[in-house]
C-alpha cells in the first residue's frame, strides 16, 4: 500500500498512536481484556497524530494524507462518543454485578413480593 519503507514506518508510528487512543477511548481491551477510559491520554495520542500530520503536510502523498485525515476524523468522532460509551459500560457492569450477587447470595439480593402472605389476606 505504501510507496516506500519510510512511508510504511511512518504509518506504523501513526498506528501506534491510533491504538493508544483507541485503548484509552475504551474501544480496545488491554492484554488482560480490561476496558480503560482515559480521555486525557486519548486526547494526547490524537494530538500527536495531528502534530505529525502538520509536520509532514507537504512531504507525503495524497493517498497517505487522505489516510491520515481519515484516522484523525474517526478518532475525534470516537472521542466525542467516549463519555456516553463509558456510562453505558459502567451501567452494564453494575447490572452484571447485581445479577452475580443475586445468584451467589440470594438471601441478600433484592426481591419483589409477587403474592400476598396468608396473614395479609386475613386483614
Amino acid at each position: 500500500m505504501f510507496s516506500s519503507e519510510e512511508d510504511e514506518r511512518f504509518f506504523s508510528l501513526i498506528y501506534m498512536f491510533q491504538r493508544s487512543a483507541l485503548l484509552h477511548l475504551g474501544l480496545l481491551p488491554d492484554q488482560n481484556k480490561k476496558i480503560h477510559f482515559n480521555l486525557g491520554e486519548a486526547r494526547e495520542a490524537i494530538e500527536m497524530i495531528r502534530m505529525l500530520q502538520s509536520k509532514t503536510k507537504n512531504s507525503i502523498g495524497e493517498k497517505e494524507a487522505h489516510l491520515l485525515r481519515s484516522i484523525i476524523s474517526e478518532l475525534q468522532l470516537q472521542f466525542t462518543q467516549a463519555p456516553k460509551r463509558q456510562r453505558q459500560i459502567e451501567e452494564d457492569e453494575a447490572q452484571s454485578e447485581l445479577i452475580r450477587e443475586t445468584f451467589s447470595s440470594p438471601q441478600n439480593a433484592p426481591a419483589e413480593t409477587i403474592s400476598k402472605s396468608p396473614t395479609d389476606e386475613e386483614e
